[in-house]
C-alpha cells in the first residue's frame, strides 16, 4: 500500500478542525453532532473517525494548537527581568490576537467549553490545560519582581496570576456578547492597571517597551 504523503493528512486534518470549528461556533458544542462535522467538511464518516474518534478529540487538538501559540508568547516571561514590560507585552499579544476574527471564532467556542467542562469531565481537562502553565509562568515572574523591588510585596504571586487570566477571560466572554468590543481600548486599561503597580526599573518609563524580541499576534 503506497505510503500516504504527511502534507495531505495535516491537510485533512486541518480540513476537519475547520470545519468543526465553523460547527461548534454556529450550533454549540453540545448540539453539534460528529454528523454534522462531516456534512460541514464534505468527507465521509469513515474519514473523519480516523483522525479524530469523538468530537472531543477535536476539541482537543484545536485546543493544543493554541496553547502552543500561548506558550511561544509565554516563554518571554521565563527569564525576563523588566517585570512591567513583559506584562504589558503579554497583555498586547494576548489581547491583541482576539481582533483576528478566526480567535475570535475560536473563543465563541471557548466560552462553550467553560460551560460544558462543568459537566463533562474531559473537556474540563482541556480547558485546565491550557490555564496552568500561564498561571505558573506569570507567578514567577512576579516574584522575581517582588525580590527585584519593582512588584510590591504584599501582592501574592498566584493570586495576582489568576487576576491576569482572568481579564483574558473576561474579555473573551464580553466579545462573545459584544463583537464589536474595543479592544485597542481595552488594551490601553490593561497596560495602565499594570503601570500603577510595578515599579519601573531605573531610567525607564511606565509604558516603555521591552527590548526584547516578542511574537507578533499571530504567534509568529
Amino acid at each position: 500500500m503506497p505510503r500516504v504523503d504527511e502534507g495531505y493528512l495535516a491537510s485533512r486534518r486541518r480540513q476537519i478542525m475547520d470545519a468543526a470549528i465553523a460547527c461548534f461556533a454556529r450550533d454549540g458544542f453540545h448540539r453539534t453532532t460528529m454528523q454534522d462535522i462531516v456534512a460541514a467538511a464534505d468527507l465521509s464518516a469513515g474519514a473523519i473517525y480516523r483522525y479524530f474518534p469523538a468530537k472531543e478529540d477535536i476539541v482537543s487538538a484545536i485546543a493544543a494548537e493554541h496553547h502552543f501559540r500561548e506558550a511561544v508568547v509565554l516563554a518571554s516571561a521565563k527569564d525576563a527581568t523588566e517585570v512591567g514590560d513583559v506584562l504589558r507585552d503579554l497583555a498586547r499579544v494576548s489581547l491583541g490576537r482576539l481582533s483576528d476574527p478566526a480567535e475570535q471564532r475560536w473563543r465563541r467556542v471557548t466560552v462553550q467549553l467553560w460551560g460544558e467542562a462543568l459537566r463533562d469531565d474531559r473537556v474540563m481537562g482541556i480547558v485546565r490545560s491550557g490555564l496552568d502553565a500561564p498561571i505558573e509562568i506569570i507567578a514567577d515572574l512576579l516574584r522575581r519582581g517582588q525580590q527585584d523591588g519593582h512588584v510590591p510585596a504584599g501582592i501574592h504571586p498566584e493570586s495576582a496570576a489568576r487576576v491576569c487570566a482572568a481579564i483574558f477571560q473576561g474579555l473573551v466572554l464580553q466579545q462573545a456578547w459584544q463583537p464589536d468590543l474595543d479592544i485597542d481600548g481595552y488594551i490601553a486599561a490593561v497596560t495602565a492597571l499594570i503601570g500603577s503597580f510595578v515599579v519601573p526599573h531605573h531610567g525607564q518609563q511606565h509604558g516603555g517597551s521591552s527590548k526584547a524580541s516578542h511574537p507578533s499576534p499571530d504567534g509568529s
